[in-house]
């Protein structure tokens, strides 16, 4: 009998497997009377338990909700993209926008290297060669010149009759039948003169043109005895500073403004001729008294620049 209690009371004292909090570990009893206690401690995931279930704390349980698991992988692309970003600042990486479907970064574009040279909108690829040199060079800079001043009033009144490129191509005819316009000779022509100003047989421009530009040049001739020069006459009207108006689109300029009908009621009454709000208005287009130049188009900083450079020394010349 002793043998057998013996043997009976063995496996008690044998190792024996328990579930431990961190798995399933073989250690020894060493009461007999805690053999039989179970773990009160909640149990804790095993490392090998998939990530999804130990994200959390989450226990063990097979009926999770999908939408359970769509907010837990939400969660690690948030936490991924957080590191990912601390991860470029600490690595002195300049932050960049994010730009859908991975493609590059685009960079702010420059305005030396956006693409062909933008003009004013009434500039086309189609557009005569000379027109769009005149454009680029002439059209809108301030000119203080009085037989410059009366070569560019002359066109804007043949505009009436003519087109710009048609009054560019005819340029040097204009010059040679009125002297270069010189002021002095142009106010001595005689009717006969007049009439004799043809090409290919037909009047440069109309009767009444001719006539007018002829009464011009003589009325010039007093404005400058009484202001010192035509120039100072007109530069006078807007402070000798051009006006900038800063339009974006062509429909926007205008044909004629109060101030162009200001000075237009000033040089009838001065006895010129053919000088209505609409021709005064393209002349101080054209002679740079106003910029109309739009804002998209390259040469309206330009000549805005231009004029900043040549106020100070044109106004102390005028003056003196």
């Amino acid at each position: 009998m002793a043998t057998k209690v013996q043997s009976l009371a063995r496996p008690v004292s044998e190792q024996r497997a328990i579930l431990g909090p961190t798995g399933n570990r073989v250690r020894a009893s060493q009461d007999p009377k805690r053999k039989t206690e179970v773990p009160k401690r909640p149990k804790k995931p095993a490392p090998k338990i998939p990530e999804p279930v130990i994200r959390n704390n989450a226990s063990v349980d097979s009926s999770c909700s999908s939408e359970s698991s769509t907010s837990s992988a939400a969660s690690a692309k948030r936490m991924e993209n957080s590191r990912r970003s601390v991860t470029a600042k600490r690595n002195g990486v300049k932050n960049m926008k994010v730009v859908p479907h991975a493609s590059a970064e685009i960079p702010e574009a420059s305005p030396m290297n956006s693409g062909p040279i933008k003009r004013c909108d009434w500039i086309t690829p189609n557009s005569d060669p000379l027109y769009i040199s005149f454009h680029d060079e002439e059209w809108g800079v301030p000119v203080y010149d009085d037989r410059k001043l009366f070569e560019l009033l002359v066109f804007s009144q043949a505009l009436a009759e003519l087109s710009w490129p048609a009054i560019l191509s005819r340029r040097d005819i204009f010059r040679k039948l009125f002297d270069n316009f010189d002021i002095s000779s142009v106010s001595q022509f005689t009717e006969k003169k007049l009439l004799s100003l043809k090409v290919n047989g037909s009047l440069l421009l109309s009767e009444a043109k001719l006539r007018a530009i002829v009464e011009n040049a003589k009325q010039m001739l007093k404005v400058q005895q009484e202001f010192g020069s035509f120039s100072k006459y007109c530069w006078n009207f807007v402070n000798h500073a051009p006006v900038r108006n800063g339009f974006r689109y062509a429909r926007q300029v205008p044909v004629k403004t109060p101030k162009a009908e200001l000075i237009s009621k000033d040089l009838m009454q001065k006895g010129f001729r053919c000088v209505g709000p609409t021709v005064v208005y393209s002349f101080m287009q054209v002679s740079g008294i106003v910029n109309d130049h739009l804002l998209t188009c390259f040469r309206y900083q330009q000549c805005n620049a231009d004029a900043k450079k040549d106020l100070k020394t044109k106004i102390e010349e005028m003056k003196n």
